[in-house]
């Protein structure tokens, strides 16, 4: 059985602004596999925010192959990519991008209203036990402007795992955070993985990279270090030290 979940070979990204060439990524090979906590780093230029819209579908590479969850992506239709956002990602982003006066049920059901699968699911159902997944089981009916920072980003994780997507793929989760519910988030993040959830976090913080299992620093459009994390944080160890 293929456990592969990510693969790419030489993809490249540039972008043409007139007569000026910028090359983003450069020629990237990078093997995810089911189950694993990657932790994508770099600082502003680097590259890893067009290697995620890479990783995430939203953007085509110039050049190479990229292959998420054994479907190849290139050169498919802006439709059809679309689809493997739908069904195979589930996103969590740095500013929540949570529908305002949606109820958390609500925001945490919207992937599925998409669904283009042709699938016929119960909505609710699936939404409640998310919500119920990330300790929110008692905030179905709250409206964004009546949780906290933290519990909007709960909503938001329930919410990109409704689908049971082949990835999480998450953008600066904790920018928004204040220290300890930064944690708060971490905790979570390492106890889906230790479910069997593959994750693949984007941060340019190094103390939030050190919760995953693996780090691939990208500078100047390529992998400069892809290594396993030797001396990993524990978040559960750490609110504990906080409290």
């Amino acid at each position: 059985m293929n456990d592969i979940v990510i693969q790419t070979e030489a993809i490249t990204k540039t972008y043409v602004s007139g007569t000026n060439e910028v090359q983003a990524v450069r020629g990237i090979d990078l093997t995810v596999r089911k189950g694993e906590f990657v932790a994508i780093m770099g600082a502003s230029g680097s590259g890893k925010s067009t290697l995620m819209n890479l990783l995430g579908c939203l953007d085509s590479p110039t050049s190479g192959s990229y292959e998420l969850d054994a479907v190849r992506t290139e050169g498919l239709e802006k439709n059809e990519l679309a689809a493997i956002r739908n069904q195979k990602i589930g996103f969590v982003f740095q500013g929540f991008n949570l529908l305002p006066r949606t109820t958390a049920i609500e925001n945490v059901e919207l992937p599925l209203l998409y669904d283009r699968s042709g699938k016929k699911r119960d909505t609710r159902a699936l939404a409640t036990a998310a919500l119920e997944r990330v300790g929110l089981a008692d905030r179905l009916e709250h409206q964004p402007s009546e949780l906290s920072g933290g519990q909007q980003q709960r909503v938001a994780i329930a919410r990109a795992l409704v689908t049971e997507p082949a990835l999480v793929l998450a953008d600066e989760p904790t920018g928004n955070l204040d220290t300890r519910t930064s944690m708060e988030v971490m905790k979570l993040f390492q106890e889906l993985n230790e479910q069997g959830i593959t994750i693949v976090l984007v941060t340019h913080e190094p103390d939030i990279a050190a919760y995953a299992k693996r780090i691939v620093e990208v500078r100047d459009g390529k992998i400069r270090l892809d290594h396993e994390v030797i001396n990993r944080r524990n978040a559960a160890v750490d609110l504990q030290e906080a409290a």
